[in-house]
């Protein structure tokens, strides 16, 4: 059969007894990690900075390839909404003017709303986040979008970061943000609000971008049995995942909380 084929005999019996080339072998390796670091989140950049992170040497083209030949996939985004230019708001102008990088933390916060489905109705979840770092700093989930849900989240960004300067606090036009609870609650803890213009979500693109995160990365389109799983989910990925560990390209990809620790 060697004749034939022209195949070296000591080739063949090689083979025999190691089937695998050293490099086959040290893919079979990388495969392992690149499935622990993937997480079904992850795309080839990220994977490889985890790699690299925990000690190991392959280069990142070794890594897109191993993804690419084993169809691992990073999961992709919602599809952008178109942009519209809107209206200015009239009860605080947009002082934040889509200036979304911040040089030190606690200056300026953004706050959005977003609903999640489960089979006992909405569940809807506000969020404050710091510019900064890109960290969720507040958060709040109720089965109602009544203007509390709002005021908790950002009670709680106060509560924790006890800012000892003015914060400016930008949102969108949602009633909720204009409330008359929400001024009175901005002018006691020095908090300046900002506005979107109507109907302008790149106004706001920062909080829209965690909520296509948080939708691609852990909901998956899924409707929750409960409210309560759909909350302990949700908590686990701001506080266990989106917070302490997810890579972010605007960060230099690294999380949040490790930007704002080199930062300090």
């Amino acid at each position: 059969m060697c004749r034939v084929l022209k195949v070296a005999r000591a080739g063949f019996y090689d083979w025999l007894h190691k089937p695998l080339s050293d490099r086959a072998m040290e893919d079979q390796r990388l495969l392992s990690l690149i499935r622990d670091s993937y997480g079904g989140v992850y795309g080839s950049p990220r994977v490889f900075a985890d790699l690299r992170e925990a000690g190991q040497t392959c280069g990142k083209h070794r890594v897109a390839r191993i993804m690419q030949t084993n169809r691992i996939k990073a999961i992709r985004g919602y599809k952008s909404p178109r942009s519209v230019s809107g209206r200015p708001s009239i009860l605080s102008p947009n002082k934040l003017n889509r200036q979304f990088t911040v040089d030190a933390p606690d200056r300026v916060w953004v706050t959005d709303i977003t609903y999640i489905r489960t089979w006992q109705g909405w569940l809807y979840l506000a969020v404050v986040m710091d510019l900064h770092a890109r960290k969720i700093v507040g958060w709040s989930m109720k089965p109602t979008i009544a203007r509390e849900i709002v005021l908790d989240a950002l009670m709680m960004a106060v509560w924790r970061r006890r800012p000892t300067q003015s914060v400016l606090v930008h949102s969108d036009q949602g009633s909720q943000y204009g409330s008359d609870d929400w001024k009175r609650f901005c002018d006691a803890n020095n908090l300046e609000p900002s506005m979107s213009r109507r109907g302008n979500c790149w106004d706001n693109a920062v909080a829209e971008s965690f909520f296509s995160s948080l939708k691609k990365e852990r909901i998956r389109k899924r409707i929750y049995k409960t409210r309560d799983l759909a909350r302990a989910d949700v908590f686990d990925y701001i506080e266990g995942f989106y917070n302490r560990s997810r890579r972010h390209s605007h960060l230099g990809g690294i999380s949040p909380e490790a930007f704002e620790r080199a930062s300090i």
